[in-house]
């Protein structure tokens, strides 16, 4: 049967004109498309797809600072380790270089005394009083004193 073919109706029924209003609505179906709502649709669709991109847009750069967030969170951790383990190297420094510990080494691991008064000569720059003038003098015989002239007296 094809589509178009009268239908047979049941016996003894009458066939009615369909009314005004059922073949309106069954020419709704049947309508061109109307290019003003179809242009209304296609906006809204735009408008709805773009006010969605925007809001994926702004989740991603939620996520990109809660990452940077935790990030920088970590690393000020590590920056707080380091500094300590500064601390501790420069406390170790410290107690490394000391006058103290170097002196109570040389004598008790390599055997050194302390030197003698006599042993002990201050260069002129560094003694209270000696002026750079004084340094660039020669040191001669001349200007040592008598007592500090004797041959094998250091």
């Amino acid at each position: 049967m094809s589509p178009r073919a009268p239908r047979p109706s049941p016996a003894g029924a009458v066939r009615r004109r369909p009314s005004f209003t059922q073949r309106q609505e069954t020419a709704r179906f049947h309508r061109d498309r109307d290019r003003r709502r179809l242009r209304a649709m296609a906006r809204g669709l735009l408008s709805a797809s773009l006010l969605v991109v925007l809001v994926l847009g702004l989740v991603g750069l939620r996520v990109q600072q809660v990452r940077l967030s935790y990030r920088l969170d970590r690393l000020r951790a590590v920056k707080a380790e380091l500094e300590e383990a500064r601390s501790r190297l420069r406390v170790e420094l410290a107690t490394l270089t000391s006058l103290a510990r170097i002196e109570s080494k040389a004598r008790g691991e390599l055997g050194m005394v302390r030197p003698g008064s006599n042993q002990v000569r201050l260069a002129r720059e560094f003694v209270p009083g000696g002026g750079g003038d004084q340094a660039m003098a020669p040191l001669t015989a001349a200007a040592l004193s008598p007592t500090d002239a004797q041959p094998g007296a250091r």
